[in-house]
């Protein structure tokens, strides 16, 4: 398990006439948040739509493309960056690395701060919204990456990540202008959809490894009881403070959603109906895990009695081989005590395989230099979460 140093900030918006127009942030403390390198994978293996066709050889291509960049610790280290091979990459590319290394770590911190999993909440990405949601959330402009479907409502979740040439990963005094206009942008886009709540992760990658940035909302009813034991350095009680531009009426703008744009689910409106059309999307994804699993050829052996074929891939394309990933796929769902692996992942040590099941999709990450775990092994780590 590796680890990412993260710095947390509660933030508060205030409201006018015209929306959203002044944020105040506050740094709560910094600390190591664990992040798995097989959740990242498995985040990012799902990150696609499972309702169209998916090609099994380009999501290993993009998982080999990711692991080429970001260097994961069996042990508890932290997570590292390959700054010579991304500094000698295309735009393109340093932004895709930059990008899953931000849905990677946006999930890890979800997972530490509010214990979300699969199992407590569904989730959509806004890019591939379910289709009765259409009409809740705009379709142009400023949108957040992923929207959670949390037990006291839905919080949107973005994800941004930068490289960082300073041997100062955390930018010194207050956030950075990128992190202000972000927050500005996604304040307005708040305030225009009832006051929605989210947070933002803003991951740094350079020499020092990965850090991060999360912002979140203060006195939001769907985060709270955030988990924070982990912080260990108290942060700046001095507030970040600024304005908020109002929104240019110029342009063209969605209307903002309201109790009729919910209303085609019958008996539900609101939250509740958003969240019914999240949970919509569960049979889509049951179908798509269903084909993933037809498709493998090789069947590794049962879990819980459950059959789960799969593969190992090469983990990198840049030089000699560093990690190794198995993508597998359940022939149907199992139920995992799945805050035992929450804690797993956190105390994860260099004798224990960095795994993680989410749904019918397991993922695991190795070191090359050692010799490949049977399944023998890596059943009986995850039937100790059962």
């Amino acid at each position: 398990m590796s680890t990412v140093r993260a710095r947390v900030w509660r933030f508060t918006i205030e409201k006018g006439k015209a929306g959203a127009e002044a944020v105040q942030a506050v740094e709560i403390g910094q600390g190591p948040l664990p992040v798995s390198l097989a959740a990242m994978v498995n985040a990012n293996a799902l990150a696609c739509d499972l309702r169209k066709k998916v090609d099994q050889r380009v999501r290993d291509h993009e998982i080999s493309l990711l692991l080429s960049y970001i260097l994961g610790d069996q042990g508890k280290g932290p997570l590292g960056v390959d700054c010579t091979a991304l500094d000698s990459s295309a735009l393109h590319i340093k932004r895709f690395v930059s990008e899953c290394t931000g849905l990677g770590v946006m999930s890890a911190a979800s997972t530490a701060l509010f214990d979300w999993t699969h199992k407590t909440g569904g989730l959509s990405s806004f890019d591939v919204l379910p289709g009765k949601l259409q009409g809740v959330y705009a379709k142009t402009g400023v949108r957040p990456d992923l929207l959670y479907d949390l037990a006291d409502g839905p919080v949107a979740g973005e994800a941004r990540g930068r490289r960082r040439d300073s041997s100062l990963m955390f930018p010194a005094g207050k956030g950075t202008p990128e992190q202000r206009k972000r927050l500005e942008k996604l304040a307005q886009w708040s305030a225009a959809h009832g006051d929605h709540a989210f947070f933002m992760s803003w991951v740094w990658l350079g020499l020092g490894g990965v850090y991060v940035d999360i912002f979140l909302p203060d006195g939001s009813a769907a985060l709270k009881g955030l988990k924070t034991d982990w912080i260990e350095v108290p942060g700046d009680p001095e507030p970040w403070e600024f304005r908020v531009p109002p929104p240019d009426r110029r342009r063209a703008v969605d209307p903002a959603p309201d109790e009729e744009l919910v209303a085609m689910l019958p008996g539900v409106s609101g939250q509740a109906a958003t969240r019914e059309a999240i949970r919509q999307t569960g049979p889509a994804v049951e179908e798509a895990m269903t084909r993933a699993f037809k498709r493998e050829e090789t069947q590794l052996g049962t879990l819980a009695g459950v059959p789960v074929r799969g593969r190992w891939i090469r983990g990198d394309l840049l030089g000699e081989a560093r990690h190794e990933v198995l993508l597998a796929v359940l022939g149907e769902r199992i139920e995992l005590n799945r805050r035992a692996q929450r804690e797993r992942l956190a105390s994860l040590t260099g004798d224990r395989l960095d795994t993680y099941l989410d749904g019918r999709l397991l993922t695991a990450v190795r070191p090359i230099d050692g010799p490949r775990p049977g399944w023998d092994r890596i059943s009986a780590e995850l039937l100790e979460l059962t």
